[in-house]
């Protein structure tokens, strides 16, 4: 999906204005959407994102429908907001699908082992806070996952720097500082991809976009770390030659694989459209599979020795559904997982049930009427910013689950920042820059609760250290505040940004 082609459908979207309809009553279908949310984390907890959420999304859907049956809105034409809704993230949804074939021959070609293999060589016990921040950056942005990047290497590491003396909560800040990082800037993460999709902008852009203010947060965060570093003093070796041994025992390790890459991020760089990128990046990472593991493409099918037949299917199968590569240490087989297209379905389920309940409110005119009390509030362009990012930390700790703390801002403000006449990638930036990374900083939140447990460190013990998670939120105000690199819409006036 094109940003030329996301700005038209938003210029071009019809949003109704229900004059019968009240703030209080447009509202009812939102508390009763949180309220239900929150129940439901309650009581599914981490499995909650599985789709119990999804459904609880078409029943704030049908709140929302009561609502407007109440104000002489017809079913006709809530179903058509609906799906001028889910029409409108097409293009988000076949990037989706896309990015998961991308990750499935991007793991059995041994690109991401290498990464993670290059990555792994740099850890120092002189800088080892600096170097946790750097090794979780790498992984998180090869894999697209926070979650697998901590629940692996950031065991591994936790380990590491409790042997050589460093509290658990430090080391614990730096690998979801890295983590998280990398987690934003991965074109393979479902939060990356949902971002933009909610907000009306393309993949590519809304990272290009972030680079603004999450580069500036990465680099404070590696000096304070860097400081730190340097005023501990550590004991004992970092051992990491255990998990280097096994990736070279199991994958061809060599440079020729960052051609892949390196193809893909010239690709993007030259703006070419992000289907035709990651379709590229899948077939380049599917042939150099070949070239280089052909021993683990044929063992995806059972056989011994690679044949065009067993060739086929193992990439086909890399490609479509859930692939993991076995090695002799265990620490490395969830890394070494990849769950290709059919693993980005979940988050396809949550953005079609997130589009029936936005395209609903759509239908009976509470966007509308919301975004319009919204622009009330907000009388500049800081306050439409401190709106989204407040609203994005309220919906963390109240229906404590990061993608929706995304989706339910991201469809409400959409219209808001369009009427303000400011680019979506405004939009989508501050949902990453607030919705994404606050939510491990909150216990009772899914992210909170899986990091925490995962890793064996409270929340209280690293909030401190996860820097930056909570300097994100604080950066994107900053720069609202001071009007830097705020995005307008080509067709908007200087004028319409005061």
């Amino acid at each position: 999906m094109t940003a030329k082609k996301s700005n038209a459908h938003r210029e071009n979207e019809h949003i109704v204005d229900n004059k019968e309809l009240n703030i209080w009553e447009a509202l009812i279908p939102v508390f009763a959407l949180v309220a239900m949310l929150a129940y439901n984390v309650y009581v599914f907890g981490d499995n909650a994102i599985s789709g119990s959420n999804q459904f609880i999304l078409l029943m704030g859907g049908a709140v929302a429908a009561i609502v407007g049956f109440f104000n002489k809105v017809s079913y006709k034409q809530m179903l058509a907001e609906v799906a001028e809704n889910v029409k409108s993230t097409t293009g988000a949804l076949l990037i989706l699908l896309m990015v998961g074939a991308l990750a499935g021959t991007w793991l059995v070609s041994g690109i991401i082992p290498a990464m993670i293999y290059y990555g792994l060589q740099i850890l120092n016990p002189t800088i080892f806070l600096a170097a946790c921040i750097i090794i979780c950056a790498i992984i998180s942005i090869a894999t697209g996952s926070s979650w697998t990047t901590a629940a692996t290497v950031g065991i591994a590491l936790i380990g590491i720097g409790d042997a050589l003396g460093i509290s658990p909560g430090m080391t614990a800040g730096a690998v979801l500082s890295g983590a998280y990082f990398g987690d934003k800037m991965s074109p393979l993460s479902d939060t990356t991809n949902l971002a933009p999709a909610m907000a009306g902008g393309d993949l590519f852009g809304h990272i290009r976009y972030m680079t603004y203010t999450t580069v500036p947060t990465i680099t404070v965060t590696l000096i304070v770390f860097i400081i730190i570093g340097l005023n501990l003093e550590t004991t004992g070796v970092a051992d990491t030659e255990s998990i280097l041994s096994s990736i070279e025992a199991t994958f061809n390790i060599n440079g020729w694989l960052f051609l892949v890459p390196l193809v893909v991020i010239l690709l993007i760089v030259k703006k070419a459209p992000p289907l035709m990128a990651l379709l590229i990046g899948t077939l380049l990472g599917g042939a150099f599979a070949l070239f280089f593991q052909p021993d683990i493409v044929a063992s995806l099918t059972g056989a011994k020795e690679l044949t065009f037949e067993n060739g086929y299917k193992g990439i086909l199968n890399a490609i479509t559904i859930n692939t993991t590569i076995a090695t002799d240490n265990p620490a490395l087989n969830d890394l070494f997982s990849a769950k290709g297209m059919a693993g980005m379905l979940g988050t396809i389920w949550l953005i079609v049930c997130a589009m029936v309940f936005g395209g609903i409110m759509d239908g009976i005119g509470a966007l509308s009427r919301i975004t319009t009390a919204l622009l009330g509030l907000a009388k500049t362009t800081f306050g439409l910013f401190a709106s989204t990012v407040g609203s994005c930390i309220a919906l963390n700790i109240t229906a404590s689950d990061q993608y929706l703390a995304i989706v339910v801002p991201g469809k409400m403000f959409a219209k808001a920042y369009k009427d303000r006449g400011l680019a979506p990638e405004n939009l989508s930036r501050t949902l990453e820059d607030s919705g994404t990374v606050t939510s491990v900083l909150i216990p009772w939140n899914t992210c909170g609760a899986y990091h925490s447990g995962v890793l064996g460190v409270s929340v209280a013990d690293y909030f401190f250290y996860a820097i930056f998670n909570w300097l994100s939120p604080m950066v994107t105000l900053t720069f609202a505040a001071l009007k830097i690199k705020i995005k307008q819409l080509s067709e908007s006036p200087a004028s319409s940004v005061a």
